[in-house]
């Protein structure tokens, strides 16, 4: 899916939101529209570490914009420690891609906000959402 017509959204226009996650979220870009991508900017405050979940069907990639952080990332249906079990500290200009039904977690290990942005193909519905 492309999208089904030319917009221009407003940041500026959008409310940060509590996610039961564990972090706040501003969605900057989450439109039927445009169903192939949605773009949210992810707030984790220094020593939270956010609920281990997964994106059923959604691959998504983090962008790090600011802060540092550490990610853990488990595959499909695997017991934490195998060879499916990654653990990376992250910093700003990193990029962690996670397949569709790969767990991910993410810990603020900083003493400022851990700031980025979360894109996902095809865009993020709740319904993805797997505790």
């Amino acid at each position: 899916g492309f999208p089904a017509k030319p917009m221009i959204l407003r940041g500026a226009a959008c409310q940060e939101y509590w996610f039961e996650e564990g972090c706040f979220i501003t969605e900057w870009l989450n439109s039927p529209d445009d169903p192939a991508l949605s773009v949210a900017r992810a707030r984790v405050v220094p020593g939270v570490t956010t609920r281990l979940h997964r994106l059923a069907g959604v691959a998504e990639r983090y962008v790090v914009l600011q802060g540092q952080g550490r990610v853990e990332l488990v595959g499909p249906d695997s017991p934490k420690m195998n060879a499916d079990h990654y653990v990376s500290d992250i910093e700003p200009g990193d990029v962690v891609v996670i397949p569709p039904g790969v767990a991910q977690g993410v810990t603020n290990i900083g003493e400022t906000d851990l700031v980025f942005l979360a894109l996902c193909t095809p865009r993020f519905t709740r319904g993805a959402y797997k505790d």
